[in-house]
């Protein structure tokens, strides 16, 4: 029986504009659906039941063959997101396009292990921290550090929006010292967002002060090891969806 994946989209090839993999080239693979409701999501058509008629049931092959259109058949980093990825079956996702030689990054909030996590090039672990008003299971979280061990390059990465924020990176970071942290400058624009949708226009501004403070604060706590970042796609293209 073949496993079919709740999509939201598909696009690309574009920038990845978050996380260690911040600059390089990549095709997104946007599953649907979500166990989380954080308070500043900017992907809630990807979340929300309310979009299901925007989703699209797609088996391995299929979601493959629309990487391979995008990329050219050319290799290519996919990025698994979501939503929470962690919800779908994306193991034979994973191993059908690794035979057309692409490599595959994944983020997740942590809340839901698989043991396929292994064979991920890529998994990006990014538990929310209390501005979300999500609250973290941390043995779901050690399991997704656990079943990473293999192939994956495991990393935290954590939305910054204030000082509460920032004190939960420090504990999430100590609790998993072996794994690089990288701290992600929160977008505003989701805040403020009514109805689900959201201006496509970002509030640069507040993007550069909060990483202004951010990096700011980091090197006074000389906090060495971590990687403070803005979020490049929405300086760059703001909030327009598929880029």
């Amino acid at each position: 029986m073949i496993d079919h994946v709740r999509i939201s989209e598909i696009f690309g090839p574009t920038i990845q504009g978050e996380g260690p993999l911040i600059g390089r080239p990549t095709v997104f693979v946007r599953t649907a659906g979500c166990d989380y409701r954080c308070s500043w999501c900017d992907t809630l058509y990807a979340v929300l039941p309310d979009y299901r008629d925007e989703w699209t049931m797609l088996t391995p092959s299929d979601i493959i063959a629309r990487v391979d259109e995008l990329a050219g058949s050319t290799p290519v980093l996919v990025t698994l997101s979501g939503g929470n990825p962690a919800l779908q079956p994306l193991d034979q996702v994973i191993t059908i396009g690794r035979q057309q030689g692409h490599t595959f990054a994944m983020e997740t909030q942590g809340s839901i292990a698989r043991e396929w996590f292994g064979n991920l090039d890529w998994l990006i672990l990014s538990p929310k921290p209390p501005s979300s008003a999500m609250t973290t299971d941390w043995t779901a979280l050690d399991s997704c550090v656990r079943f990473a061990q293999g192939r994956a390059c495991c990393v935290l990465k954590i939305v910054i929006f204030d000082e509460a924020d920032y004190r939960y990176a420090r504990n999430v970071a100590a609790r998993y010292p072996t794994l690089k942290t990288y701290l992600q400058v929160g977008n505003p624009a989701p805040l403020q967002a009514a109805g689900g949708r959201m201006s496509e226009a970002a509030d640069n501004d507040a993007l550069t002060s909060g990483l202004r403070w951010l990096a700011e604060k980091t090197v006074a706590d000389r906090w060495f090891n971590a990687t403070v970042l803005p979020q490049l796609h929405v300086l760059a293209w703001g909030n327009k969806r598929g880029v």
